[in-house]
C-alpha cells in the first residue's frame, strides 16, 4: 500500500504490544462466536439438529456474549489505546500498567463467564435477563469484565489528561478526544449493569436472597444496553471522521462538527433505555414517551456524521476534477480495502438507522417487538456497520502494530471478504426483517411450532437465514486468514496509521468542547431527569420478586 510521511509517526512499540493482545482475544472471540452463530441459523432452518447434547440456548448465549461483548470490548479498547498513543505521542508507564491490568482483569472475567456458559450453567440469552438465572461465577466474571474495562479505559483518560496539562489552551487531538468521549460514555453506562450484577444478580445466584426484582434488573440493564450500541458505533465513527479522509487523500470536513457530534452522543445515548421496554408493564407511559423523544435526539449527530462524510467525499472528488451530482463517487479509491470495507459498513448504516427509528417508535414497535426483525436490525448495525469498519481498521492497524505490510494479495482478499460479508448479511438480515414482519419470534429454537400453519410461512425465511449465516461464516474464515497473515507472516515494513487533518487548520475547535464539568453535568442532569422518578415508582410499586429459573440447565 502507498505510504506517506505519516507512516513515520508510529504507535510506541510498548503500546502496540498491548493493543495486539486485545486484538488476539477479539479475533479468537470472532472465531468461536461466529461458529455458534452459524449453528444457530442451521438449527432454526429446521433441517439440522445439534449433536452431543449441545443445547440451542447454550450456543445462543455463547454467540451473544462473545460477539456482542467480548469481540467488541477488546477490539475497541485495543483500537482506542493505539489511537490515543498515535495522536498524543505515547502512553506513560503508569498508563501502560493500567492498560495491562485492565486487560488481564477483562480476560480472567471473560474466561470465567465463558466457562460457565460452556458448562451449561449460564444459558441466559446474552442479555442475562432475570428471572433466567446463571451460576454466580458467570455474574462475577462479567463484573470483572466491566471493572477491567474501566481500568483499561483509565489508561486512555490518563494519557489524554497528561496531553492537556502539557498543552494548555489547545484543543486535544481529535482521535484522542473521541476515544475519551467513548470511554467516559462506557463508564457511565456500565454503572447500570454493574449495579444490577453486584446488588441483585450475584446475591440472588449465591442464594443470599430468594428472589429478584425483575423490572429493576431489566431497567438497569437497558440503562446500559442502549449506550452499549453507541460504544460499538463511536469507534466506527472515529474511523469514518478522522481516518477515511486521510486514506482517500482528502481532509476532515469540520473538526468542530465531529467533536460536537460526539458530545451529543454522550448526552443523548444514555437516558433512552425505556424505548427497549415499551411493552414492559410497570413503567409509566409518560416516561416511556419522554425517553422516546430523547432517543430521536440521537438521530441528529448521526445525520451530522452522514453530512460530514459525504461532504468530505464530494470535496475530494471535486479536487480531482469530478463534475456532476455524483461524479465524485467514481474517483474514490475502490481498489483500497482500507476504504471500501468501512464504506460498505457506512452504506449499511442507512437502512440500519431507518430500522432503529422504527424500533424506537411507540406504535411501530408494537408490530416488531420481540420478533426476529429486531435481530435483523441488530445484525445490520452491530454486525455490518460496526464490524465491517472494525475489519477495515484491522487491515492497516495490525500490520502497523506488528511492523508488517498490507500486501496487494491481502488487500484483494480483504475486498473479497467485505463483499462476501455483504452478500451473507443481505440474505440473513433481510430474511430476518421479512420474517419479523410476519410475526416470527426471536430467541427461539423452534422452526415448525408443531406444524403451525402460521409458522409454515416462516420456514423459507429461516432457510435463507441459514444460507446467509453460512456465507457469513466463510467471511469470518477469510478475516481470520487475513488477520493471522498480517500479524505473523506478511513482509516486514511500515504501514501507515492514517490520521487526517482538518480542511481549515486555522479554525480551531472551541475549547468549550473540552469543558468536561459542563458536559458531564448536563449528561448527569439528563439521566437523573429521565430515570429518578420512574425508578422510584418501580421500586415502591414493585410486584413480588421472582425466583430464579434455569430452564436450560445441564440438570
Amino acid at each position: 500500500m502507498v505510504t506517506s510521511t505519516a507512516a513515520k509517526v508510529k504507535v510506541d512499540p510498548r503500546d502496540a504490544k498491548l493493543s495486539m493482545a486485545h486484538f488476539f482475544v477479539a479475533f479468537s472471540a470472532l472465531a468461536l462466536g461466529g461458529l455458534m452463530g452459524l449453528l444457530q441459523t442451521l438449527v432454526r432452518s429446521g433441517k439440522w439438529e445439534l449433536p452431543w447434547g449441545i443445547d440451542y440456548y447454550q450456543i445462543l448465549t455463547v454467540h451473544g456474549v462473545l460477539m456482542g461483548l467480548v469481540l467488541t470490548t477488546f477490539f475497541i479498547m485495543g483500537f482506542q489505546y493505539a489511537a490515543v498513543s498515535r495522536t498524543t505521542g505515547g502512553h506513560s508507564n503508569a498508563a501502560r500498567r493500567s492498560g495491562w491490568i485492565g486487560f488481564w482483569v477483562m480476560l480472567v472475567g471473560t474466561l470465567m463467564a465463558a466457562t460457565m456458559v460452556l458448562l451449561k450453567e449460564a444459558s441466559v440469552l446474552y442479555t442475562f435477563y432475570a428471572p433466567l438465572k446463571a451460576h454466580w461465577i458467570f455474574y462475577l466474571g462479567l463484573t470483572f469484565v466491566i471493572v477491567g474495562s474501566w481500568i483499561d479505559g483509565a489508561a486512555q483518560i490518563m494519557t489524554y489528561a497528561r496531553w492537556r496539562r502539557n498543552n494548555p489552551g489547545k484543543p486535544s487531538p481529535l482521535l484522542s478526544f473521541m476515544a475519551v468521549i467513548n470511554t467516559v460514555m462506557w463508564i457511565i453506562a456500565t454503572l447500570g449493569v454493574a449495579a444490577t450484577v453486584l446488588f441483585q444478580l450475584l446475591p440472588w445466584s449465591l442464594g443470599l436472597v430468594p428472589t429478584v426484582n425483575v423490572l429493576v434488573s431489566r431497567t438497569l440493564f437497558w440503562y446500559f444496553g442502549h449506550p452499549l450500541v453507541y460504544f460499538w458505533l463511536l469507534p466506527a465513527y472515529m474511523c469514518w471522521y478522522a481516518i477515511i479522509p486521510k486514506i482517500i487523500g482528502g481532509k476532515i470536513f469540520s473538526d468542530s462538527l465531529a467533536r460536537l457530534s460526539f458530545i451529543l452522543f454522550l448526552l443523548f445515548s444514555i437516558p433512552v433505555g425505556f424505548h427497549h421496554q415499551l411493552t414492559e408493564p410497570g413503567i409509566d407511559p409518560a416516561w416511556k414517551f419522554l425517553q422516546v423523544i430523547l432517543t430521536f435526539m440521537v438521530i441528529i449527530p448521526s445525520l451530522m456524521t452522514a453530512f460530514s462524510l459525504f461532504a468530505t467525499f464530494e470535496r475530494y472528488g471535486r479536487s480531482k476534477g469530478a463534475t456532476g451530482l455524483f461524479g465524485w463517487f467514481k474517483v474514490l479509491p475502490w481498489g483500497d480495502a482500507r476504504f471500501i470495507v468501512p464504506f460498505i459498513g457506512m452504506a449499511a448504516f442507512i437502512p440500519a438507522g431507518a430500522g432503529g427509528i422504527i424500533n424506537a417508535s411507540n406504535q411501530m414497535d408494537q408490530v416488531v417487538h420481540n420478533t426476529i426483525w429486531v435481530t435483523g436490525h441488530f445484525h445490520l448495525t452491530a454486525a455490518t456497520s460496526v464490524v465491517l469498519t472494525f475489519f477495515g481498521i484491522s487491515y492497516w492497524l495490525v500490520p502497523h502494530l506488528t511492523g508488517r505490510k498490507l500486501t496487494k494479495a491481502m488487500n484483494k482478499l480483504a475486498i473479497i471478504q467485505a463483499w462476501v460479508w455483504f452478500i451473507g448479511m443481505a440474505f440473513m438480515s433481510g430474511a430476518m426483517h421479512f420474517q419479523g414482519l410476519l410475526g416470527g419470534p426471536r430467541r427461539s429454537a423452534f422452526s415448525t411450532y408443531g406444524g403451525s400453519e402460521q409458522a409454515a410461512e416462516w420456514i423459507p425465511y429461516q432457510i435463507a437465514q441459514a444460507v446467509g449465516g453460512t456465507i457469513l461464516f466463510l467471511g469470518i474464515i477469510l478475516v481470520l486468514i487475513i488477520f493471522v497473515n498480517l500479524a505473523f507472516f506478511a513482509p516486514k515494513g511500515e504501514e501507515e496509521f492514517p490520521v487526517a487533518e482538518a480542511e481549515n487548520l486555522e479554525e480551531k475547535a472551541p475549547m468549550v468542547f473540552e469543558n468536561w464539568k459542563l458536559w458531564l453535568g448536563i449528561a448527569a442532569a439528563l439521566i437523573l431527569f429521565a430515570y429518578t422518578i420512574p425508578f422510584i415508582d418501580i421500586i415502591q410499586d414493585a410486584p413480588p420478586g421472582s425466583k430464579g429459573f434455569q430452564t436450560w440447565s445441564k440438570w
